[in-house]
Parts: structure tokens; C-alpha cells; sequence
């Protein structure tokens, strides 16, 4: 399986990009957690989630600075 792109992470809105963040960081502690008790069977999927993860907190991050830079520039 490909990884994600992050053109769709940047076509989710604000509450779905937060959510989305939350749901992927359930995951990753569900995966820790298959690792710790040896259940894990796709230990490939650390890497996909993780970058997914990585893609979103930087859209977000994004979005914050840009709101940031707006706030200031209406100053």
C-alpha cells in the first residue's frame, strides 16, 4: 500500500484534520501496544501511520501559522 499524499490531508477541514489526529494516534498506541503483548503482525504499518501522522500535524501546523500571520497583518 502506498503512503497517503499529503495534498488530501490538506483537502480535510479543521474539525476532520482534528479528528483525523486523534483517530491516527489511537492507532499508533493500538500497534505499541500489539508490539508490547507480541500480537503484532503488520509491523510495516508503524511507518505508514507515522507518516500520516507526521502529514497532518504539519498541515495543521500550516494553518496555524497562517492564521497567525493573518492576525498580525490585520494589525
Amino acid at each position: 500500500m502506498p503512503l497517503p499524499k499529503i495534498s488530501e490531508a490538506r483537502e480535510l477541514s479543521d474539525d476532520k484534520l482534528s479528528e483525523e489526529i486523534v483517530a491516527i494516534k489511537r492507532q499508533l498506541f493500538q500497534l505499541r501496544l500489539q508490539k508490547a503483548t507480541r500480537q503484532l503482525e503488520k509491523p510495516h504499518q508503524f511507518k505508514q501511520i507515522r507518516h500520516r501522522l507526521a502529514q497532518l500535524l504539519t498541515v495543521e501546523t500550516e494553518r496555524k501559522r497562517a492564521a497567525i500571520q493573518l492576525a498580525k497583518e490585520e494589525k
